[in-house]
This record gives C-alpha cells, structure tokens and sequence, in this order.
C-alpha cells in the first residue's frame, strides 16, 4: 500500500494528537486544585503488580527451553534483574541493567 503526501500528512497529525492527547487530558482532568478520586488512588496501588507480571510472561512467551540457547540468556537477565533490584531496591536500574545484559548476552554471547 503506497500512501501519497496527504494522506501520510494525516497520519502523523492524527498520531501526534492522539499522542498530546494522552499527555494533556490527566492535568485537564486531575488539577492540582483538585483531591485525586478513590477509584485513581486505589487504581494506582494495585495496578503496578498484575502489570509488571504480564510484562514478564509477555516477554517470556516465546522463549523455548528445548531449543538452543534454551532459554539461559532470558534466566541470566532475570536473576541480574532481580538480585540487582534487592540489592539496590531501583526499579529503572533493574529494568535498564536487566535490558542491557539481555542484549549483550544475546548479539555476543549466543
């Protein structure tokens, strides 16, 4: 499929304001002025777990212990993620550590 000038115009107009839109519409509709409801306090307590674990089974769910490298470099990367996170208790840290070993284990190492 091959888009001409206006039509790729318009997608990115539409993109860039679906985008600002996701950005603008918490400080519209959540002022500072303003108690945060309930339902968004209580949302952003028991949101972060259940989406860090679907994090980990979604980047785990191709991953094949049968077939080489059977899965080691996604089990080192885990355990640095881990042991990294209970030594230092820095989630950005972990993740980006985590992510970096990830992908010098599997464009070098294997």
């Amino acid at each position: 499929m091959t888009l001409n000038s206006f039509e790729t115009f318009i997608i990115i107009a539409l993109v860039a304001l679906g985008t600002l839109l996701t950005r603008v519409l918490p400080f519209i509709l959540l002022p500072d002025n303003k108690k945060t409801p309930a339902f968004i306090d209580y949302l952003g307590k028991v949101l972060p777990y259940p989406v860090m674990g679907m994090l980990v089974v979604f980047c785990l769910k191709n991953v094949s212990l049968l077939i080489s490298p059977y899965g080691i470099p996604e089990a080192i990367a885990i355990l640095c993620v881990v042991f990294l996170h209970l030594w230092k208790n820095n989630t950005l840290l972990s993740i980006g550590v985590g992510t970096v070993v990830y992908m010098v284990l599997v464009q070098g190492v294997f």
